[in-house]
């Protein structure tokens, strides 16, 4: 299913921006950094997480690192400071002690809570909406900051940053980009004394972020924060955009199917003169050029997909309530396509991320329903005799394709 990055609903990302979601996307979006105010939003981030889901995800729900870390005055702490072995029944020994973590913390280090998307039942919710919303997948991040203290140094990050002030106030200094657009392999540390630099001139926002604020960062922006005078509990979704440098990744990858661009070079000739490797370069350039002039925007829209599809997780699906739904299944049960599934239809076939599921050739003008309604029931199917369409849905339902609407 493609999501709608035009925002028709876009209820999640108007938590996290005040203006309208097509001014954002023509505007915004991978521009400018943007400032907003609680008193601009409907409501707050309490709902999302809090000093009490905090304490609970450190002491109760024996996490493992990545899924956390700690960093003091700019450094990232040895895992072996805050984790000690699982006990007795967990083979582990990173997981997470929250005595080690308690007394970090007191000593003014900062608690990062990594992939929340993946752990936390309220932020999977959130994040899997927001990904809807923007068509780019989402990572969510809590860190949780001592009073007065400084967890990172100034810095960029190669993906976008939604900040969802949660708890306590936090200064933010924020800076404009030495590298413009950074990919995933031009991390900060490539340009340390640069930022260094730019982050001691003049800043393009400079500002406290109280409960409810956001702040929107597009990738390479520079910024800094250190907490105030209570323990500050903040947000950070990382957006990680689909770029221009994905089509031309797929472009050059489409490239090798081309005879021409795979032919060797001469023998016996000194590739390193640039005087003989001139007229070869200028071929493969030629070839080159017109390969890509016949590219065709189907072929790279399924490259996108595929991509799209490794980067981002569809809402949760139960597995035991999915089978009981199988099972009390009936003609006039209301169904709908899992949402941010990506599936790609292919007549009578369903490509998901590590499988395809076939069905009947007579089902493929039921999945095409299926799939471009909110929300159906197996009557509704057409081409199908009402065993037919039971046994469709059913099939459905326990690939995790199908849940109850």
């Amino acid at each position: 299913m493609a999501p709608d990055p035009s925002g028709a609903g876009g209820a999640a990302l108007r938590r996290c921006v005040a203006r309208p979601v097509s001014e954002f996307a023509e505007q915004i979006w991978g521009r400018a950094p943007l400032f907003t105010p609680a008193a601009e939003l409907d409501r707050d981030f309490g709902d999302l997480i809090g000093p009490d889901a905090v304490d609970e995800l450190v002491s109760t729900r024996g996490l493992r690192t990545p899924f956390l870390r700690m960093a003091k005055d700019g450094k990232v702490l040895d895992r072996s400071r805050f984790t000690r072995g699982g006990g007795a029944g967990a083979t582990v020994n990173d997981q997470v002690a929250d005595d080690r973590v308690l007394a970090e913390l007191a000593d003014g280090a900062t608690l990062v809570l990594q992939a929340l998307h993946r752990t936390w039942p309220p932020i999977v919710r959130f994040a899997a909406d927001l990904a809807i919303d923007l068509g780019h997948p989402v990572q969510v991040n809590a860190y949780v900051t001592p009073p007065q203290n400084q967890g990172f140094a100034p810095h960029y990050d190669v993906h976008d940053v939604f900040v969802l002030q949660v708890a306590g106030r936090k200064h933010w200094t924020i800076h404009e980009p030495v590298v413009v657009d950074p990919l995933d392999d031009q991390p900060w540390e490539q340009h340390r004394a640069a930022v260094a630099a730019r982050a001691a001139e003049a800043a393009l926002i400079d500002t406290d972020l109280e409960p409810g604020d956001t702040l929107y960062l597009p990738r390479g922006t520079i910024h800094a924060a250190r907490a105030l005078g209570e323990t500050s509990i903040h947000l950070t979704v990382g957006v990680h955009p689909m770029t221009r440098q994905h089509l031309v990744r797929h472009l050059l990858t489409a490239a090798q199917d081309d005879p021409a661009l795979r032919s060797s070079l001469p023998m016996g000739v000194d590739l390193s003169d640039p005087a003989v490797l001139a007229p070869h370069l200028a071929d493969t350039v030629a070839a080159l050029i017109a390969r890509l002039g016949a590219a065709e925007p189907q072929t790279a829209a399924e490259a996108l997909a595929a991509a799209l599809q490794r980067q981002t997780r569809p809402t949760p699906v139960s597995p035991l309530a999915q089978l009981a739904a199988a099972d009390a299944l009936t003609l006039r049960t209301p169904l709908r396509v899992r949402s941010g599934l990506r599936a790609r239809i292919d007549g009578a076939r369903i490509r998901l991320l590590d499988r395809t599921v076939t069905v009947c050739e007579d089902a493929a003008e039921a999945l095409k329903v299926l799939f471009a309604q909110k929300a159906c029931t197996p009557a509704d199917l057409p081409g199908l005799e009402d065993a037919g369409r039971l046994e469709l849905a059913r099939l459905l339902i326990r690939e995790g394709v199908l849940v109850p609407a």
